[in-house]
């Protein structure tokens, strides 16, 4: 069905009327506590089912889906500390996400990142609780701030700038969390927090990255299986916007957000171009990326599948 929608898209994305057609969330929840010693780890396994409950079931927006339309993505939280007596878990989260190519049989990858200020309160077989307007625990406002940019990101891959109303409730979710004692949230306190994150796709100067995102997947990916060469120009043009935000603020969260995301996936992407294609490319990156040569080679390296 998602194929039909992006087939729907090709046909009336020039005339500027198309909707978000980003879906909500089929969420996989693992939880790693294999460095918490010497705990019940069933508070874990219930962690887990309520966390999934949450994410899968709640209504984060109101778009009408089927159920084969939702978005896929990943939270793989690793609890590196957990007190009992306070039900006080700390760590770090992996977020994932993908979503389809046109005409293609594989996903391409939107989010892959750590978020590393992880920590919150949870007793075992505790209710989690859905509010848009109040901070119900730290819990589910990372939750819910995940959840909103998963989306956001999706939406800006279909159409450009669709995903600025899930951005404005991501916001929402980080002013609330402002106001509390609990880390990630805070402006400054960290170049990569949630607080950057967000930063990263909602301000002036950077924000330029989600017409990228457009740009990428909806010109480039989706048109390249049907034509190779004009989706891949798409995307070539498309990486000058990396240059942009990084010689006006360097450090911004969404140039290394999309280096984890798509640094692989480009070395594929050119396998099939000519080699000064592949050299401008990798002169446009390289700068950006000075410490993935490894990565970065791969765009540049022959092609010897014929």
């Amino acid at each position: 069905m998602r194929r039909l929608l992006l087939i729907v898209i090709l046909l009336c994305v020039t005339t500027g009327q198309v909707a978000c057609l980003a879906q909500e969330l089929d969420c996989t929840v693992e939880i790693n506590a294999d460095k918490v010693s010497n705990a019940n780890k069933s508070v874990f396994n219930t962690l887990k089912n309520a966390i999934s409950e949450y994410m899968n079931t709640n209504k984060w927006t109101n778009m009408q889906i089927a159920g084969n339309e939702k978005i896929q993505c990943k939270l793989f939280f690793t609890i590196s500390k957990y007190d009992d007596g306070t039900n006080t878990m700390s760590g770090d989260l992996q977020i994932q996400s993908t979503r389809p190519v046109y005409n293609a049989s594989y996903t391409t990858t939107v989010i892959n990142f750590k978020d590393t200020k992880v920590s919150f309160t949870y007793q075992e077989n505790e209710p989690l609780v859905f509010s848009e307007t109040e901070m119900q625990s730290n819990l589910t406002a990372i939750l819910n701030f995940w959840a909103y940019m998963v989306i956001a990101m999706d939406c800006d891959t279909f159409e450009l700038n669709g995903g600025t109303a899930y951005y404005e409730k991501a916001a929402e979710v980080v002013r609330l969390a402002q106001s509390t004692s609990e880390t990630g949230w805070k402006q400054f306190e960290d170049s990569k927090n949630r607080s950057a994150v967000l930063s990263a796709f909602t301000d002036k100067q950077t924000s330029g990255i989600r017409e990228l995102l457009y740009n990428y997947h909806r010109l480039g990916l989706d048109v390249m299986v049907v034509s190779p060469e004009k989706g891949r120009s798409v995307i070539t043009k498309s990486l000058e916007t990396l240059k942009k935000i990084y010689d006006v603020a360097s450090m911004s969260v969404c140039l290394s957000m999309f280096k984890d995301a798509k640094l692989d996936e480009l070395g594929n992407i050119y396998s099939k171009a000519n080699m000064s294609e592949k050299e401008s490319v990798y002169e446009m990156l390289y700068p950006l990326y000075p410490t993935e040569t490894e990565r970065l080679n791969k765009i540049k390296k022959e092609d010897n599948s014929n």
